[in-house]
């Protein structure tokens, strides 16, 4: 993992960062899609790549797209762990709710020392997941893999727990606390309407169990480990 002294510049560390996390979800990889992920113009994003593989974070792989090398992985999980225990002490330590901490880690990524990262996870008992589910790398870049689903991808009587949700979107977060919709609860599948319309499911534990109407864009950013 990246060392405080040795740290890339905090525009490097967003583009890795973001690269890694359209690689998680699946997507491609393109200057475009960088472009739209970090809300900067397309020829910016382009400008990045090509300055990421001049210092070999990336390359460009025929018919795929960008891919992060063994040293941008390394970099960008180095940022990932840092970004997701400043989150969960957020949330643990100092009351932020999950819907907060995103764009407070955002900032502090960049400025904290590798000591107080160390302190922060020995103090919160070396998570493995940060509030929003996410995996949290070792201090060695290794990550706990889960296998889970989108809630988009499960069919009608499928049951399981929610346990990542992809999204950080503060109203998308409010809206499914307001829900009670959250990690560690039981869902059920009930039904998918034709069309590509709303996912019904049903939240909780039966008898209390309550039952929703969900549109794919927040079927798509909850994964379900299936039971």
């Amino acid at each position: 993992m990246a060392e405080g002294s040795n740290r890339r510049s905090a525009s490097i560390e967003d583009y890795v960062r973001a690269i890694y996390g359209l690689e998680e979800r699946g997507e491609d990889v393109t200057n475009t899609s960088l472009a739209t992920r970090l809300e900067v113009s397309p020829s910016s994003a382009s400008g990045m790549v090509t300055k990421l593989a001049q210092q070999g974070l990336v390359e460009h792989v025929p018919y795929r797209g960008i891919e992060l090398t063994g040293e941008g992985r390394s970099l960008a999980r180095s940022v990932l762990r840092r970004h997701r225990l400043i989150e969960s002490y957020l949330v643990s330590e100092l009351g932020y709710t999950w819907d907060e901490v995103h764009a407070e880690a955002d900032l502090l990524e960049h400025v904290v020392s590798d000591l107080l990262v160390a302190r922060i996870a020995t103090k919160l008992g070396d998570p493995v997941r940060d509030p929003h589910g996410d995996p949290i790398p070792a201090v060695d870049g290794s990550v706990e893999e889960v296998s889970t689903k989108l809630l988009d991808d499960l069919p009608a009587g499928a049951v399981g727990d929610i346990v990542r949700v992809w999204d950080t979107d503060p109203e998308l977060l409010r809206y499914l606390t307001d829900r009670a919709i959250g990690l560690g609860e039981r869902i059920e599948v009930v039904e998918r309407q034709p069309f590509g319309g709303s996912i019904v499911v049903r939240v909780g534990q039966p008898p209390e169990a309550t039952t929703h109407a969900l549109g794919r864009e927040i079927a798509q950013a909850l994964s379900v480990s299936p039971r």
